[in-house]
């Protein structure tokens, strides 16, 4: 087969090494990729939130299937147009992209089928919301409804910060992410990610994660797109998953296709347990970045005998293979992440790291001058590594980190500390 991945970051990358060990893989294209994904694949120049580009680059290289990375491109409708063009994609429809695409969406599907989640009201004028803010009192959650890039949420833990944050997001501090502004309940407990496949009737769960969202260890500082993950996620019991089928995937996932729009593609259940139960905080509509890599480091090859089965509707009959191990990632970014950074640094030491089943270095924000591998983002590599203990798995993904030579990056030391 020949296979197109959308997208140039860290979750592509490990997508793209999943992809790559299963023999059903001949020719495989990655746009737009970057340094390290050039290095197991050949990287397009595409614009991936264009359709109609996308769909005339698959019959010009004779794509057989496609799986779409990012959000954006999903709440574009480039999988409405692969399908309308006969072309297998792994990835749901615009419609059913908006269960991330606004946030108050996914809460009408919560309260129409009774999922468990926090209370919630949508606004989109500061003054009100500024009211509901001063009548409930914090800590309260404060969301842009739109595609932020991970960065819309503000958890205020006093009203003054609520109240600034309902002024920066209306203020344009999210752009056309915040023309409303969702506020909800501030949940207690640990939180956690649960993914699934969903092929449009049948569920399939496919494994469970915890991140790390804050810059700091300790888990202080400000929110991030996420410094590290790994997987299993031991908050997440066989009594709590069965819970988070029965009230949240399996009702809502009907729901969706009652109104027209099924869901198809892997969804992203990122949850709340307190007192061994899960409220639902919010969907993504596609893998994490970090939890991607964790997940794929423990998939390997089968991911896309799933992505596909997802993609021809054979979910019913598909099976996950478990091994009996554990996955951690370390995010390395560029010091400043998640406020300004600069670009443009040197990377040494990454030629001579050892990279397989058990330990990759997966890369996020890179790219290639002058022959050197430099940071292009702020999330720029993801030290990636399994063992037969979280312990163990963790030392490996360090001993990644602490082979490589860039003086402008960071990370934290304390990734899957909850569990350990």
């Amino acid at each position: 087969m020949n296979i197109l991945v959308l997208g140039g970051g860290g979750r592509e990358h490990a997508l793209a090494w999943a992809i790559k060990q299963n023999p059903k893989c001949d020719r495989l294209i990655v746009a737009p990729g970057n340094a390290g994904i050039a290095q197991i694949a050949e990287c397009a120049a595409l614009n991936a939130e264009k359709p109609a580009l996308v769909v005339r680059f698959c019959e010009e290289n004779a794509v057989d299937f496609v799986v779409i990375g990012p959000e954006a491109p999903l709440a574009a409708g480039v999988a409405d147009a692969l399908r309308d063009a006969g072309i297998r994609c792994f990835g749901p429809s615009a419609a059913a992209a908006r269960l991330e695409a606004s946030k108050a969406f996914t809460k009408e599907i919560c309260d129409a089928v009774g999922a468990p989640t926090a209370a919630w009201a949508r606004f989109d004028a500061a003054a009100p919301a500024k009211d509901y803010i001063r009548a409930q009192r914090a800590p309260i959650v404060v969301k842009a409804d739109g595609l932020a890039a991970g960065k819309g949420v503000i958890v205020a833990m006093d009203e003054a910060a609520a109240l600034e944050a309902v002024d920066d997001i209306f203020g344009g501090a999210f752009g056309a992410a915040g023309a409303q502004v969702v506020i909800e309940e501030f949940m207690p407990g640990e939180e956690a990610s649960f993914f699934a496949l969903v092929d449009g009737l049948d569920v399939l769960p496919i494994g469970t994660a915890q991140d790390h969202k804050r810059v700091g260890e300790g888990d202080t500082g400000p929110n991030t797109g996420g410094m590290g993950a790994y997987s299993p996620a031991p908050v997440l019991t066989d009594a709590i998953q069965a819970q988070v089928m029965d009230q949240i995937i399996r009702p809502m996932m009907a729901e969706m296709a009652r109104r027209g729009m099924p869901y198809q593609g892997v969804l992203y259940a990122g949850l709340m347990i307190d007192q061994g139960r899960a409220r639902l905080v919010e969907y993504n509509v596609r893998f994490g970045d970090p939890e991607c890599q964790v997940l794929m480091m423990r998939l390997g090859a089968q991911a896309l005998d799933l992505m596909l089965a997802c993609a021809e509707g054979r979910l019913a009959k598909a099976r996950v293979n478990w091994s009996d191990d554990h996955a951690l990632t370390v995010v390395m970014a560029a010091q400043g992440y998640p406020g300004a950074y600069e670009k443009g640094s040197a990377i040494a030491g990454l030629e001579d790291l050892t990279e397989d089943s058990f330990h990759m270095m997966f890369h996020a924000g890179t790219a290639r001058q002058g022959g050197q591998v430099v940071a292009s983002g702020g999330r720029v590599l993801n030290a990636t590594a399994r063992g037969a203990t979280l312990a163990q798995a963790q030392a490996r993904a360090y001993g990644l980190v602490d082979a490589v030579d860039w003086p402008q990056g960071f990370c934290r030391r304390d990734i899957g500390w909850r569990a350990l």
